[in-house]
C-alpha cells in the first residue's frame, strides 16, 4: 500500500507543480486554489507512504515521479521544448527510481535474519 501512496502523491505533484506555472506567481485564483488542493493531497499522500517505506526511498520515488512527470507535461504541453538530451536525463532518473525501489526489496528481504 505504501508503493501505491508514494506513487499517487508523487502524479499529484506533478498537477500540482503544472499549476504553480499556470498559476503565474499566484496571482490567477482558479489555478492557485488548484494547485494549493492538489499540494495538500499530494503530500497527505506522500505522508501515509513513508509510514510504510523507508523515507529515503519514498522521497526519492516521490520527487522522481513529479520531477520526470512534469518535465515531460512541460515538453508536451507546455511548449518547454524537446530534446534528445532531456529524454535522455529523464529516463536516466526514471532507471535511478526504479533501481531505488528495487535495492530497497532486496534490504527487506535479506535483512534481520528472522
Amino acid at each position: 500500500m505504501g508503493w501505491l501512496y508514494v506513487i499517487i502523491g508523487g502524479i499529484l505533484e506533478i498537477g500540482w507543480a503544472t499549476g504553480l506555472s499556470l498559476s503565474e506567481g499566484f496571482t490567477k485564483p482558479v489555478p492557485s486554489i488548484i494547485t494549493a488542493f492538489l499540494i495538500l493531497v499530494s503530500f497527505y499522500f506522500f505522508s501515509q507512504s513513508m509510514r510504510l517505506l523507508p523515507i529515503g526511498t519514498a522521497y526519492a520515488v516521490f520527487t522522481g515521479i513529479g520531477a520526470a512527470g512534469t518535465a515531460v507535461v512541460g515538453m508536451f504541453f507546455l511548449n518547454d521544448g524537446i530534446s534528445i538530451l532531456k529524454i535522455a536525463f529523464i529516463t536516466l532518473l526514471i532507471f535511478g527510481v526504479i533501481g531505488l525501489k528495487m535495492s530497497d526489496k532486496e534490504e527487506t528481504d535479506t535483512g534481520g535474519g528472522y
